[in-house]
């Protein structure tokens, strides 16, 4: 199963939130707040998005975190490698190099592989600034109506 790390979705939340800030910045405080996010680990993950210039953070009381560069220029895949590391589908495919006693006689390798380069690909061309184009559902239920047209 392909899964995404609790600490990458909350690096992504955390994005999409500075993005739709523009070029307003949040706290670490305001952005745990608002997503129930622990606070101790959110700044974790927002200084390594920092580190990684994904993300500018300023000190003092007008202080807090916006984004490096536009939204658009930052995909989803860099926010997931610069907190998980690198995407991998199989065991022989992470960057230690790890080697597999089936590795030689492996047939689904390279095929997995290319499954990899898919994925990143995909992850890739999603940028922050689509996440933020997407807006959630209203938290009103909408009520559709079904239209029944018999032909007489």
């Amino acid at each position: 199963m392909l899964r995404l790390s609790k600490k990458a979705d909350y690096a992504l939340m955390a994005m999409k939130h500075l993005a739709l800030r523009g070029d307003g910045s949040s706290s670490a405080r305001e952005i745990a707040s608002l997503y129930d996010i622990p606070i101790e680990l959110l700044a974790k993950i927002l200084q390594r998005l920092v580190r990684r210039g994904l993300l500018a953070s300023q000190q003092g009381t007008r202080g807090g975190y916006q984004l490096a560069r536009m939204p658009a220029l930052i995909s989803v895949a860099d926010v997931i490698q610069a907190i998980d590391g690198p995407v991998t589908v199989t065991a022989c495919a992470d960057s230690e190099g790890s080697s597999c006693e089936q590795f030689a006689k492996c047939n689904v390798r390279d095929p997995l592989w290319r499954v990899r380069e898919r994925i990143l690909s995909a992850l890739g061309e999603c940028t922050i600034a689509e996440l933020a184009a997407d807006q959630p559902p209203s938290s009103q239920p909408v009520e559709h109506a079904v239209v029944l047209h018999t032909h007489s």
